[in-house]
């Protein structure tokens, strides 16, 4: 079993809160991108001022070293062609002492060396002599420079210095020279360019400094410019959202007369202007909830004297011929349509005026859905339709108010009875920790998933020419809607042309609670998120007495 890191959770939150800092502020990912970008310049320019100092010293550094060195072996030859040695220690004392010479006059000669010609024949021989004998590294002095030197001429090259002579960088010079009796050397001279490995060093600690110096100051400004320019934004967004929440009366303060200055007025007419229609819009709906409310008031008067008319009109109507007997029937069945639709308009202006309110009672959901059922059952029987009530076998008790609850479910219920073509009914009803559900599926002409997300829109129908059989005011499902969100649930609908259509109500079991999942599917393609108890099998309808005394 392999464990995992514990500082791995904290570094992933971390480095989630970095990522979360840097989409959310313009601000630090403008001024990280300039910083980025500067240090990218910087690193660019210093990298070519420094290759353009660094070779101009040594250009200048080598010319020196070149023009210095042939100084020496001129004046070495000369020194040799004056001697009046004739014997080999006379001649070895005489090498000795240019040797020893050759680092006096401060020209950053670290050493010398005069060593015999490989292609020199005199008898006479004289040690090497090498000060400091370090020199003799092979890195100093390489076979290749040798060759050089005895073709001919004076011959320069790179190198890099012992520790034994202070290390570093520098350049061996070498040319042969003749000294008397021993015959033909070759004199090396080493000369170190420290100073202006040095002088290279401080240069690139200015300009390093320089550049943290530049790199801060224009972090800084960035910072600084976008605080300027992104600041009135901010504060847009945070008045926008204001206006949002309601508070319309929200402005933006406006200094000055530039670009920003322009948005901030623009933004606070802009404001102004929807302020201006939004109230115009909240008072026309008002007045339309209070003219819906006051039409409905005022037609309780009138329809209550029609309809005594209409009774009288229809407990006589075996005395009437035919045809006024047919006439007193259609008036007393759309006059009951009539009740009932401005019973639901009254119902939609209480939702829309919030005054509507709940009437809370712990209620087991089976007993509502089986009261509905009851009511719906005559209806069901003249369509041919049968209704199976499938429960989850224990108590699915909720928070409700029963009377609206048993209005949505006896909505659903004659909706799917309406088109359900005379085809099988099926309520389920489920439970989980949270929620309570019921789902009401027919089997009839089902609808497409854009009548499915407009269904509960008032007064809308599929299909505008099928008239509503059962004397329905377009307003059912949208007062169910209501009803729901009242109870802090939800009401969803599916459906699909000639597979018919299904509606889920869920409800939270107590106020406040949060419904993460439904305990029930809503179509048979879904599938719920938290199991139900076992079914305790179908109950039909056709059964009413032991179903309604549950």
């Amino acid at each position: 079993m392999s464990l995992q890191p514990q500082g791995e959770p904290g570094t992933r939150g971390w480095a989630g809160r970095v990522v979360d800092r840097w989409r959310s502020s313009l601000r630090l990912r403008v001024s990280t991108t300039t910083v980025l970008v500067g240090v990218a310049a910087l690193v660019l320019l210093g990298a070519v001022v420094t290759v353009t100092i660094r070779d101009g010293l040594f250009e200048a550094r080598r010319d020196e070293i070149l023009a210095d060195a042939t100084a020496r072996t001129r004046s070495a030859q000369q020194s040799f062609d004056a001697a009046i040695a004739n014997t080999g220690p006379q001649v070895q004392e005489l090498a000795y002492n240019l040797v020893a010479g050759s680092r006096a006059g401060g020209s950053g000669v670290v050493g010398s060396m005069l060593l015999r010609s490989p292609d020199e024949s005199a008898q006479v021989l004289i040690n090497e002599a090498v000060l400091p004998e370090r020199l003799l590294d092979g890195a100093v002095l390489t076979e290749e420079m040798r060759t050089a030197v005895a073709g001919g001429g004076q011959h320069w090259q790179s190198i890099s210095l012992p520790l034994g002579t202070g290390g570093g960088p520098g350049i061996i010079v070498g040319s042969e020279v003749t000294l008397p009796v021993v015959g033909t050397h070759e004199l090396y001279t080493v000369y170190t360019l420290g100073p202006e490995e040095d002088t290279l060093t401080l240069v690139i600690q200015v300009l390093g400094a320089g550049a943290v110096v530049l790199l801060i100051f224009l972090g800084a400004m960035t910072w600084f410019i976008a605080q300027r320019v992104l600041g009135p934004v901010r504060q847009a967004a945070r008045t926008a959202e204001r206006l949002a929440d309601g508070l319309l009366d929200e402005r933006l303060d406006v200094r000055g007369h530039d670009e920003l200055a322009t948005l901030g007025r623009t933004f606070n007419e802009m404001a102004e202007s929807l302020q201006d229609q939004i109230e115009r819009m909240a008072e026309l709906s008002r007045l339309q909830q209070r003219f819906v409310s006051d039409v409905s008031h005022e037609l309780r008067t009138p329809l209550t004297t029609i309809r005594m008319a209409s009774e009288v009109l229809h407990a006589s109507r075996e005395d009437f011929d035919p045809a006024a007997r047919r006439s007193a029937e259609l008036l007393q069945t759309q006059l009951d349509r009539f009740e009932q639709m401005l019973a639901d308009l009254l119902e939609i202006s209480r939702f829309d005026a919030g005054a509507a309110l709940l009437d809370v009672e712990e209620r087991d959901l089976q007993d509502v859905v089986a009261h509905a059922v009851e009511l719906a059952a005559p209806l069901a029987e003249r369509t041919g339709s049968s209704i199976t009530v499938t429960g989850p076998g224990r108590p699915c008790t909720a928070d409700i108010d029963p009377r609206r609850v048993d209005r949505i479910v006896r909505n659903l219920l004659v909706n799917a009875i309406e088109h359900g073509e005379g085809r099988p009914i099926e309520i389920a009803v489920g439970v989980n920790e949270v929620a309570v559900a019921v789902v009401v599926r027919d089997h009839g002409t089902g609808m497409t998933p854009e009548a499915a997300s407009r269904v509960f829109d008032r007064f809308w129908r599929a299909d505008p020419a099928r008239a509503r059989t059962t004397g329905g005011t377009g307003l059912g499902l949208s007062i169910s809607m209501e009803d729901a969100r009242l109870h802090g649930g939800t009401l969803e609908a599916w459906g699909r042309p000639e597979e018919g259509a299904a509606f889920r109500l869920t409800l939270p079991r107590r106020a406040g609670l949060v419904i993460s999942s439904a305990p029930l599917p809503l179509h048979p393609g879904e599938v719920a998120t938290e199991p139900v108890a076992d079914d305790a099998g179908p109950t039909s309808v056709p059964d009413l007495e032991n179903l309604g005394g549950r």
